[in-house]
């Protein structure tokens, strides 16, 4: 369980084939405290730490979390927006987020306003009803409000705002139109939803 509040940038420091996808990625992190077999959120995919050395963590990505993944995001050189997951007591800063990739949206436009920079995500017609205006979504791991959201013949477009600070602390401050990112709707939507298509079977 994660809040969607990036405490660190990682770097994909090397990738190995050893069946699934060998990833090390150094932080700054101090991975002594950090145990293998917990969780960290990697650009919002929740993932095992396998191995660790200082200043690093490895892990194996699956041909499954592969495919759910935005295209590019497993290249050695590529950062990543880093969260360990939610402990007893710990703030709950942003919004429950649980690191599963919902869908693959796509950067359609980012343009500086007013010192922030105003973001358009496009994505399909499965995650249309599940995004909504003041909503929270994630994006690459990072919880963040849905400002407005226009329906189009793909599916649909939302609106978000990245204030300096988040552009900072995130990979946010290189984000660039067409790029592929991850994801994650609010998983109250996802639950709303199911009630709704179960009463419409009563």
């Amino acid at each position: 369980m994660f809040t969607g509040i990036v405490t660190d940038i990682g770097t994909i420091a090397a990738v190995e084939r050893k069946g699934d996808l060998r990833v090390r990625v150094s932080c700054s992190y101090d991975t002594a405290t950090i145990d293998l077999g917990a969780s960290i959120a990697c650009s919002g995919v929740c993932l095992t730490v396998v191995d660790k050395a200082p200043g690093e963590v490895m892990f194996d990505v699956s041909g499954e979390t592969l495919s759910r993944t935005a295209s590019g995001m497993w290249a050695e050189g590529r950062m990543l927006n880093l969260e360990r997951a939610l402990r007893l007591g710990d703030e709950l800063g942003g919004h429950i987020v649980t690191g599963h990739v919902d869908g693959i949206g796509t950067v359609g436009t980012v343009e500086e306003v007013g010192g922030s920079h105003h973001v358009v995500i496009a994505a399909g017609h499965e995650l249309a009803p599940f995004i909504a205006p003041k909503g929270s979504i994630t994006v690459d791991g990072v919880s963040l409000t849905v400002n407005a959201v226009d329906d189009t013949p793909q599916g649909v477009e939302f609106h978000l705002n990245i204030i300096p600070h988040t552009a900072e602390v995130t990979t946010f401050g290189a984000l660039a139109k067409g790029q592929a990112v991850n994801l994650e709707i609010d998983v109250l939507a996802r639950y709303l939803q199911r009630m709704e298509a179960l009463r419409g079977k009563s």
